[in-house]
């Protein structure tokens, strides 16, 4: 784990913004904001964001101010409540938005609007204001889709959008994929298409609206699917660990776990085979050249499988590292352990606003040589900054 360094300024120091988002596609997407150094001010109801409290929580944490869901995806932000149903609070918010560069919510389309927030309320407040919306099947302002009613999580992002249908050991046995990519790849692309808006905005001084659907990420993340069924006709199926178009490229038992290896050329394919002391492999007729060892890729894994299994992981790791693509496959105990996950910075102990044991959340993997990113402050406690940020904005109550 790496203590939570002083960083640089991040690249969108000075970038105010509004985050009205909760549960994990809109957070996640503010988060990277957060991470590359813009100011997010995360406006919470009374009761606060819906992941604050269901946990998990140390043993070492006496306040539970937030559990390990919120703190993930919730640090470096600043926390203010406001009752967006009531008036008062209400003007606050539009005060707060004419001095804001950006504001993201994931609400139901039309609940912003009936609340008197919606897009075109605030554009006519700051015309260069960059407004994000991250919802299950998008917002009729880019195109209206028959189920823009419908509520989404994660799962039926992935079943919808095509990533269930091929993933999985066979086609009587999809599974969803093990992180919550329906919400995370679309609160990575809302992030990306809102600094797109930012730059158009800074460039031209006016703003726009940037609309992202759960379920259109989810598609966009098939385009390997998309394009194999437009070109072939046929409806693609789960592939289990394998590739569809390469071989050997597959997670294969060791003798004490599993790795990873793929040989995705003849030339990866005669290393793999001489490293495994088996070089007679890269001339025989069924292993030759690509197309052959596609089609006989049952024997050609059978003979990877009897290598393997008789050698452990990191005997694999030693025989093939630098040469052939490889690499175990980690249980969060082994990445904690990686000696690449430290030089990366990418677990970073984050202390707990009671002061017990820091906990350690997952790093940003966006690096730059000139401006810092990361975890710039622990998450926040509910509307610890309302106070601040308020007379901030000269709306001190």
């Amino acid at each position: 784990m790496t203590p939570r360094p002083q960083l640089r300024p991040g690249p969108l120091q000075g970038i105010r913004v509004l985050d009205l988002t909760q549960a994990l596609a809109g957070p996640y997407c503010t988060m990277l904001l957060a991470d590359l150094g813009a100011d997010v001010v995360k406006i919470e109801p009374p009761s606060g964001d819906m992941t604050r409290y269901p946990g998990p929580f140390t043993d070492e944490d006496t306040e539970r101010s937030y559990g390990g869901y919120f703190a993930s995806i919730n640090r470096g932000k600043r926390s203010i409540v406001l009752d967006l149903k009531d008036d008062a609070d209400r003007e606050t918010f539009l005060a707060l938005a004419a001095g804001a560069d950006v504001v993201v919510e994931n609400s139901r389309a039309g609940v912003m609007d009936r609340l008197g927030i919606g897009y075109e309320t605030l554009a006519e407040v700051n015309p260069r204001l960059v407004y994000a919306a991250i919802r299950g099947f998008g917002d009729p302002r880019t195109g209206a889709s028959p189920y823009t009613d419908w509520p989404a999580y994660d799962i039926v992002a992935q079943a919808m959008g095509g990533l269930v249908s091929i993933t999985g050991p066979d086609a009587d046995h999809v599974t969803k994929s093990g992180p919550s990519v329906g919400d995370i790849f679309a609160g990575t692309l809302g992030a990306v298409g809102l600094l797109a808006a930012l730059v158009d905005a800074l460039r031209s001084g006016e703003g726009q609206f940037v609309d992202v659907a759960m379920y259109d990420a989810v598609l966009s993340l098939c385009e390997g699917a998309a394009y194999s069924y437009s070109y072939k006709g046929e409806v693609p199926q789960p592939t289990g660990n394998g590739h569809p178009i390469i071989a050997p490229f597959d997670v294969f038992p060791t003798a004490d776990g599993h790795c990873a290896i793929g040989a995705p050329n003849d030339a990866a394919f005669a290393v793999l085979c001489a490293r495994m002391g088996r070089p007679e492999l890269s001339s025989d007729e069924r292993f030759a050249d690509f197309l052959s060892r596609l089609g006989n890729r049952p024997a050609l894994n059978a003979e990877l499988v009897a290598w393997t299994t008789s050698r452990t992981t990191a005997e694999i790791v030693e025989a093939l590292g630098g040469a052939v693509p490889v690499g175990p496959v980690n249980d969060m105990a082994a990445i904690y352990a990686d000696p690449h996950v430290a030089a990366r910075e990418m677990l970073v102990e984050v202390e707990q606003p009671d002061g017990s044991r820091p906990v350690t959340l997952a790093g940003q993997p966006i690096k730059m040589t000139r401006s810092g990113t990361g975890i710039r402050t622990r998450p926040p406690r509910l509307g610890e900054h309302t106070e601040q940020v308020l007379a901030e904005a000269g709306l001190a109550r």
